[in-house]
């Protein structure tokens, strides 16, 4: 067994233990794989051991995985989305986790219509306040979410989040059910075109409290493929 696939084995019971914790089903919590700069065979044994969704930060890096790899598993963009880019994005992934700004969504929408799709995205909420992070601040995110509302080539389906560094975990809980309770808070107003289904949120160094706050997707790397060379 590689070391990929048991550091997927031990994550796996870490998110079934934390759900169990909170009262929920862990199959309410998808494992996605973080592959920033992750070599070829490592992401094939990822995608062995079960993993079927894979993210992506950066649109080239990507385009050159999804052409070698196919399409068997889902791909996610979750790195910060330049608008120049969003003619390609609409095409590559299957969800776009870092909608943060109306400019990124129109051009994503128009790009979408052009190549004929209905793209799924989540809109990104800076709840940290952190300068260094993008993201719509929770105050403006529910305006973001209207307007965006109303374009046909983009379906909504939830919020994302990332949560500041903390040397402990706990200090990133109000982050995390802040943004729960923020897609309550959506979900009650019942908007057309909007589907509060997904919180992406967790990363190696919090998911455990994340899935215990209700996130949906955890977005891992080092601890499923090791530190980044």
């Amino acid at each position: 067994m590689s070391d990929v696939t048991e550091n997927i084995l031990r994550v796996r019971e870490r998110i079934a233990a934390a759900a169990a914790r909170a009262g929920r089903d862990p199959s309410g919590v998808r494992l996605m794989g973080v592959t920033k700069t992750v070599g070829d065979d490592r992401i094939r044994q990822a995608i062995a051991a079960g993993i079927d969704i894979i993210g992506e930060n950066y649109v080239q890096e990507a385009r050159r995985k999804i052409e070698l790899m196919g399409k068997n598993v889902e791909w996610h963009f979750i790195g910060h989305l330049q608008t120049n880019k969003a003619k390609y994005a609409v095409r590559l992934f299957d969800m776009i986790h870092s909608v943060n700004r109306m400019s990124l969504a129109e051009e994503l929408n128009r790009r979408a219509g052009a190549a004929g799709v209905v793209c799924r995205v989540l809109i990104e909420v800076n709840l940290g306040g952190e300068e260094s992070k993008s993201g719509a601040p929770p105050d403006e995110a529910p305006g973001l979410i209207r307007a965006v509302a109303q374009m046909p080539n983009l379906s909504i389906r939830g919020l994302m989040t990332m949560a500041p560094w903390y040397d402990d975990p706990e200090k990133a809980r109000p982050c995390f059910a802040g943004l729960r309770a923020l897609r309550d808070q959506i979900a009650a107003e019942n908007i057309p075109n909007v589907t509060m289904r997904e919180l992406s949120m967790g990363m190696t160094d919090d998911f455990e409290v994340a899935v215990e706050e209700g996130s949906t997707i955890v977005r891992i790397g080092r601890a499923i493929f090791g530190e980044r060379t």
